[in-house]
């Protein structure tokens, strides 16, 4: 998460399915009480639980025993989501275009399109086991 960011909340998710519910409570409660349009929530909703996603299956297998951390900042203009996996990463430079014909009609491979359509900015750090979403308020 970039400097100034103060964060306002903090989970720390078993990489289970399940774990969507907690993060979605967490959407509306951060959406709320930062003021975001209801129109922004939408976005905020499908980009940090694609995030959360990504972490739960291709992060960390699935594997109950690791954790997602999910961590919410705030700054005067803006708020962001960490979401962090104990996964090894991936090459977050070298992804697919979806929207190649070649890949038109693969079940899977839209989620980091979908957050960078969604968000105003998004950015991994180091491996790209972590990632930063950020939203205008």
């Amino acid at each position: 998460m970039k400097e100034g960011f103060t964060i306002i909340e903090h989970l720390q998710l078993p990489s289970d399915a399940s774990s969507i519910v907690e993060v979605e409570n967490l959407i509306d409660k951060v959406c709320t009480n930062l003021g975001v349009q209801e129109d922004a929530y939408g976005n905020v909703l499908i980009a940090v639980t694609e995030a959360v996603n990504n972490a739960i299956h291709h992060g960390n297998g699935t594997n109950a025993k690791l954790i997602v951390d999910v961590a919410v900042g705030d700054k005067d203009s803006e708020f962001c989501f960490r979401i962090k996996d104990e996964g090894v990463g991936f090459d977050f430079n070298s992804l697919p275009d979806p929207t190649a014909p070649e890949n038109l009609l693969k079940e899977s491979g839209r989620g980091i399109f979908l957050m960078r359509n969604l968000a105003d900015e998004v950015e991994f750090d180091g491996v790209g086991n972590s990632v930063n979403i950020y939203f205008s308020k």
